[in-house]
């Protein structure tokens, strides 16, 4: 339900049982105008449904293949929560080696150097790994080892398909690896910022740090290591569950989180953990859900090279919030709250020409050099709950164009 934010207080807080359905032709009137005087060209496609119907009530080339961004992210999330489950977690363990042990990534995104008290959700930590694998060392009568350390559930490159170079460096996301500590972030705390080159031995060294406070002696430095086939792990760490995984993607648009719950998918279906693989099954997984229009080369959007219909976000969208389909409804329920949370949180104020969004408008971004988009979910003004998605491919694309579009449906007393 749309949180009661201050300009939204006014607005319904829940669709009544007998709410009219949107008349297609008044709301046309409404978006038909927003549109013509955006700037945007014919780079625009614009898809609108009754939520509890299904009926199209606004489409403008919907069926037209466009670079969604970050709105790829949906597509990410419907498809890891099929794949896996809203209960998988992605566990971090310690494996013995002979006289060595081995820290072998699972590919978990979220694996933190320590939680402070108040965080939440509590993410797996390289502190409790360290105090677990020194009780297990201890039980042996160990107090020195050797130290490894596991990247090797991924594969390919780490990083994807026509990235910028700048991603990296710039933060907009970390090399891909499967083991990671903080992101792959030289500084926890910035979102956005320095990224280190080799994620695993930065990881491995923080282990190393964390071992000898727990009071276990490190034989030299970490080195890379293949942990052998089958052996038992002597401490492990879970992420949080995939639903908690995906709704943190996706209201934060975390690019780390959707390329690594693509790999998930990949795993799922028999493919590499890689770009490609994951790319396969993901088509697969489409194709399963009776979804077509969908075309990704990387989990979180970064690249040109994916390519979405509206329709296909729009049917996403529905297909995770039919009651039907439970285990998919992260999807939904991560969706940021315009003018409150995640990556709406700033926009659709009382000056921005959307305000009446604020709090009725949820919807995953997207935006890269000439493209913005945005999907998710409104309430017209009389209550009425729709699906939609924007994407516009234009050198004047801009979120707060889009934005918008989307008040213009709710603020639109559009029923028959």
């Amino acid at each position: 339900m749309p949180y009661p934010v201050a300009l939204a207080q006014d607005g319904p807080a829940s669709a009544p049982s007998d709410a009219a359905p949107i008349d297609p032709d008044r709301l046309a009137d409404k978006l038909d105008d927003r549109m013509s005087d955006s700037g945007l060209s014919d780079g625009l496609s614009a898809y609108v449904t009754d939520a509890s119907s299904g009926t199209v009530v606004f489409e403008k080339d919907a069926g037209t293949a466009r670079i969604p961004a970050s709105t790829t992210k949906i597509v990410t999330a419907v498809s890891a929560l099929h794949e896996r489950g809203p209960e998988e977690r992605l566990r971090t363990t310690v494996v013995r080696d002979g006289d060595r042990i081995v820290l072998v990534g699972g590919g978990d995104p979220t694996l933190t150097e320590s939680n402070a008290p108040g965080d939440y959700p509590q993410m797996a930590s390289l502190e409790d790994l360290a105090d677990h694998t020194a009780a297990a060392l201890e039980r042996e009568g160990v107090d020195s080892v050797r130290l490894g350390y596991d990247g090797s559930l991924y594969s390919g490159p780490v990083e994807g398909p026509d990235w910028k170079p700048s991603y990296i460096w710039d933060g907009n996301v970390a090399k891909v690896t499967a083991l990671m500590v903080d992101g792959g972030r030289k500084h926890k705390g910035r979102k956005y910022g320095d990224r280190v080159d080799d994620p695993p031995r930065v990881a491995a060294d923080v282990f190393a740090r964390r071992l000898r406070d727990a009071g276990v002696r490190i034989e030299g430095k970490p080195a890379p290591a293949t942990a052998p086939d089958g052996a038992d792990p002597i401490a492990s760490v879970d992420s949080p569950p995939l639903s908690a995984l995906v709704e943190k993607m996706m209201l934060e648009s975390d690019n780390n989180i959707a390329e690594a719950l693509v790999r998930q998918v990949a795993l799922a279906r028999g493919e590499d953990a890689s770009f490609a693989g994951a790319s396969a099954a993901v088509g697969q997984v489409m194709s399963e859900l009776g979804v077509s229009g969908v075309h990704v080369e990387d989990g979180s959007g970064l690249t040109r090279n994916n390519k979405i219909k509206p329709k296909a976000l729009v049917k996403l969208l529905a297909t995770a919030s039919d009651p039907e389909n439970p285990d998919l409804r992260p999807a939904i329920t991560g969706l940021p709250t315009a003018h409150f949370t995640g990556s709406l949180h700033d926009r659709y104020s009382d000056d921005s020409g959307s305000a009446a969004g604020a709090g009725l408008v949820r919807g995953k971004t997207g935006t890269l050099d000439g493209v913005s988009a945005l999907s998710g979910t409104v309430r017209d003004k009389d209550g009425r709950l729709l699906l939609f998605a924007f994407i516009a491919n234009d050198g004047a694309a801009a979120g707060s164009t889009l934005d918008t579009f989307a008040a213009a449906v709710a603020e639109c007393g559009c029923s028959r």
